[in-house]
């Protein structure tokens, strides 16, 4: 890994330290116990929210897809792909757009069915196709249209019973994931860097996925400023602080996981401490659920 950043990102890091590790951890100590705060956004401290949403996962989710509105959304999306009788037909549906984009990480782009609409029915190995130019700053749109394959293979693969299934099941546990953020902000997040941080293996990989892109720059300090530099410029600023190999360590994933969530919780209430006062605070939180 470089150990230096080039002048013009290292402009966009600050070396101040606003407060304490102690400070932070009084904050978060005092958010778990129910202490009452102007600052504070979770009503406990968010990486035992974390912990017991990992645990409770399997239950939880099955109770969202039970859920009155996922069901309907779910029903209404299975009688649209089973009456389909084409690609473009089946992507101008409201409601099978929501599900289908929702389902794949792309939940932002439901307002824009054009869009959407134009990606997911490129041909994904046409390097001139708009999934693939979409895929330098989101690669969710590129995997999507792999998956689905609309523009060569039309309904087939959509249309198989394992693939409804598998959609339906992702869509409850996304929906799942997002209601968890009103309690707890960042912990959907959290919760998706753990389950696939394992499959990013460079710094591209992760610039390309906006969950990913979101925990790792957080939870390293990188400002949003550094969008506006070349990709060159932004993968350093990654690597120069992360070996993104340590990716495929568990135990890792899951302290760079706590770390992003204390980052979060802190950049909320208007704190922010230093990388091992950070680091601390996660260890300290770790130990009251051990």
């Amino acid at each position: 890994m470089s150990s230096t950043l080039s002048p013009n990102i290292a402009t966009l890091f600050t070396s101040s330290v606003n407060t304490t590790s102690s400070s932070i951890a009084s904050i978060l100590e005092a958010s778990y116990g129910g202490a009452t705060s102007g600052t504070v956004t979770s009503s406990q401290n968010p990486i035992i929210a974390l912990r017991i949403a990992q645990q409770n996962e399997t239950k939880d989710i099955q109770a969202e897809a039970k859920s009155p509105q996922v069901q309907r959304d779910i029903a209404a999306f299975t009688k649209a792909v089973n009456s389909a009788k084409t690609a473009k037909q089946l992507l101008q549906n409201p409601t099978v757009l929501k599900v289908l984009l929702t389902a794949n990480g792309l939940g932002s782009q439901v307002g824009f069915p054009a869009l959407a609409q134009k990606a997911l029915l490129s041909n994904p190995s046409d390097p001139n196709g708009l999934a693939n130019q979409l895929s330098s700053t989101n690669s969710q749109w590129l995997s999507t249209a792999q998956i689905y394959q609309f523009a060569t293979k039309g309904l087939s693969i959509i249309q198989k019973p394992s693939s409804i299934s598998t959609l339906a099941n992702a869509y409850a546990e996304v929906l799942w994931r997002q209601s968890l953020d009103k309690q707890t902000p960042g912990l959907s997040n959290a919760l998706y860097f753990i389950q696939n941080a394992q499959k990013f293996t460079n710094a591209t990989q992760i610039l390309g996925d906006s969950v990913m892109r979101s925990v790792v720059t957080t939870a390293l300090g990188v400002p949003q400023q550094i969008a506006f530099q070349p990709l060159l410029a932004q993968e350093q600023a990654i690597t120069s602080r992360l070996d993104v190999s340590k990716f495929q360590n568990k135990q890792f994933v899951q302290s760079f996981a706590d770390r992003f969530l204390a980052v979060t919780q802190a950049s909320n209430m208007n704190a922010y401490g230093s990388s091992s006062s950070l680091v601390g605070l996660a260890a300290q939180a770790r130990s009251l659920i051990a």
